[in-house]
């Protein structure tokens, strides 16, 4: 049953990462159908994100109410719905309000999924989780792509998905009954796991650690979010890809993010999560600098590809080690908050380079991204120190 539950967790993931990485692809060719500016990709993502935030501040609360297992469920139909709205807009106006839905079914399944993974199950599956989730985001921009071939509307691609996210939503229906049964097997025992107290903000935030791991999730969750949403408009403008092919390079991220998932939780088995953590900063670094180099545009698909690969273990490890710490009875509370956190840098910082591409160049793209990784860097080592685990 454990094995079945497992898989079911499998394919959530999965769901997760498919709607995340379609506005990023289709957004070259999809702003001048609906004739507004480029910079305007911000202000949905910034919306979902926001609305995203308001939702996972509420996962402790609507988890230990609810349960995992139903959270899931309702807050996947929730971006099922929303999703379905996408597919039949044809203004802006009407990608505003659909945004709505499409950020709140976000957050509360993924705080609460994340700390579910956290709490019962080893280092190695909450990566080869995440490899799933990455799955999902490189498969967006392909159905994306699917979509866009020989002329389709782009209405299309977000119609796969809502299919994909439909069928999810009445297997995890179906599944309820076996949320309740998996054993505890990750458990630092810090705390009581069943203890029902819900943690004010004030309360998580004089927890030693909680800011700095808050703002490292901001600074990645930023950095990610940012190469998903302005990958293929860099490719389109600075290397002079046309915006289809464009579409197909920018799921070379997510590819790496993917494939990195899958290494990672075979490496965790040498590595703890907070040198998982220090190998994905130094590759993304390189990576980086390969999109960087005024070489030619073969070195940014592959930058592209390795910034995916030190993405890779960054998120899975983060949550992982939360339980460890900041003990189990905390583990759900501090992990809403970082997700919070992270959707509040995936609302910000893309749209503030939006911005920027719009005002400055968007050939400031590399640089913003090693801003972003800087603050990661020091807030992970700043973290380290506070939690006095430093392995």
């Amino acid at each position: 049953m454990i094995g079945l539950l497992l898989a079911i967790i499998y394919l959530a993931f999965i769901s997760l990462g498919l709607p995340d990485s379609l506005l990023g692809a289709v957004w070259p060719s999809l702003y001048t159908q609906i004739n507004v500016p480029l910079s305007y990709a911000g202000i949905l993502q910034m919306l979902i994100a926001g609305c995203t935030v308001v939702s996972a501040l509420q996962s402790d609360r609507l988890t230990k109410k609810m349960g995992t297992g139903l959270v899931t469920a309702l807050s996947v139909l929730t971006t099922a719905v929303a999703l379905f709205g996408y597919s039949t807009s044809t203004a802006f106006w009407q990608l505003v309000l659909w945004s709505i839905p499409y950020g709140l079914g976000a957050g509360s399944v993924d705080a609460a999924l994340n700390n579910y993974v956290a709490l019962h199950f080893k280092s190695r599956h909450m990566s080869w989780l995440h490899c799933m989730w990455g799955l999902g985001a490189t498969a967006g921009p392909l159905l994306m792509s699917l979509a866009l071939t020989n002329g389709g509307a782009w209405q299309g691609g977000y119609r796969y998905v809502f299919y994909i996210q439909i069928v999810l939503t009445i297997i995890l229906f179906m599944s309820l009954p076996l949320w309740k049964r998996a054993p505890i097997e990750n458990v630092d025992k810090i705390g009581d796991i069943t203890s029902k107290r819900v943690l004010s903000i004030k309360e998580i935030l004089r927890i030693p650690g909680a800011k700095s791991v808050m703002i490292m999730f901001f600074g990645y969750c930023a950095l990610e979010q940012t190469t998903a949403l302005w990958a293929s408009s860099y490719l389109v403008l600075n290397e002079g890809l046309s915006p289809d092919k464009a579409a197909r390079f920018a799921g070379l991220f997510f590819l790496g993010v993917t494939v990195g998932r899958a290494i990672s939780g075979f490496i965790t088995f040498k590595l703890s999560d907070n040198q998982m953590i220090k190998l994905g900063l130094g590759i993304i670094s390189v990576g980086i600098i390969m999109i960087l180099l005024p070489l030619n545009s073969d070195a940014a698909y592959i930058g592209l590809i390795i910034v995916g690969l030190g993405c890779a273990p960054i998120y899975p490890c983060i949550i992982h080690s939360t339980p460890a710490n900041f003990g189990s009875d905390k583990s759900q509370a501090i992990i809403g908050v970082q997700m919070a956190s992270a959707y509040i840098g995936s609302c910000l910082m893309p749209s503030f380079f939006g911005f920027l591409s719009k005002y400055v160049t968007i050939s400031f793209f590399p640089i913003y991204l090693t801003i972003l990784l800087v603050i990661i860097a020091v807030m992970h080592r700043k973290l380290m120190i506070q939690t006095g685990n430093r392995n």
